[in-house]
């Protein structure tokens, strides 16, 4: 769960990305799902069941929020992804000009209406789990943000966007650990937003072993790589580039509200 201190930085980033240019539009796990509609193969398979993994946040504070208990809301989240990978629900959405953003919030609430008595959400699948969801965790990123005045929608259009900005965080950080600087991400990762007082760098480069200049370009490496991160991942749940920059400004909106 992102700090509200880290969610403000994360915003500014975001604000600050609709002038970094649009590299070569590849094919996404999205498009790749879209495509394989009609015919689903493992690899769409995998690629869908990956990004319901990642995105399962924003269901279960869609289903509280519509007035669900924690285990009711645990039940109908496993339940509504489960059917939406057997039953192929992905072959329903726009193909042209399709945000699994906004397939997966239609889904679920198709999903609500339809199965509001089932009781039984997990034995249909044989006890198999499309998503892993805690218990403390799902409450931890429901509770904080369900306030009065928070619709069932807006509330997931929120909790989408925190989930994304989790995982560019959490991909970032796997690529400094990979290369040894688990450190230097931990110490550094604040100044994403802006840089230290004046003098600051050479007060956070020496426990690094590092010159404040290094530190400097290091951490501007850094910012390049979480805009790099998170237009990519981005451009896995919409279906062509020109929507990464209107995604973004949606998703900058969601967060500032």
């Amino acid at each position: 769960m992102l700090h509200a201190s880290r969610i403000r930085f994360l915003i500014n980033l975001m604000a600050r990305m609709a002038a970094v240019p649009t590299s070569r539009f590849q094919t996404t796990c999205w498009s790749l799902v879209l495509a394989a509609a009609g015919n689903p193969t493992t690899e769409a398979q995998a690629a869908l069941a990956t990004l319901c993994r990642t995105y399962w946040h924003p269901v279960y504070s869609f289903v509280r929020r519509s007035g669900y208990q924690p285990d009711q809301a645990q039940d109908l989240t496993q339940g509504f992804f489960l059917v939406l990978l057997e039953k192929h629900y992905v072959g329903d959405a726009d193909r042209q000009r399709g945000r699994f953003r906004s397939f997966l919030l239609t889904s679920v609430k198709h999903f609500l209406a339809n199965e509001r008595d089932r009781t039984n959400a997990l034995k249909r699948g044989g006890g198999r789990l499309p998503v892993s969801i805690d218990a403390l965790e799902a409450e931890d990123w429901y509770a904080p943000a369900a306030i009065v005045t928070a619709t069932p929608e807006s509330l997931f259009e929120r909790r989408w966007a925190l989930s994304l900005l989790a995982k560019v965080m959490a991909t970032l950080r796997a690529e400094f650990a990979a290369a040894g600087k688990v450190r230097q991400f931990e110490t550094t990762s604040s100044f994403l937003n802006c840089d230290p007082e004046s003098g600051g760098y050479d007060v956070v480069a020496a426990p690094l072993g590092m010159s404040a200049g290094a530190l400097r370009t290091a951490v501007h490496r850094m910012r390049h790589r979480y805009r790099s991160i998170l237009r990519a991942e981005i451009a896995q749940t919409v279906s062509t580039p020109e929507e990464i920059d209107e995604e973004i400004r949606f998703l900058l909106a969601r967060l500032s509200g």
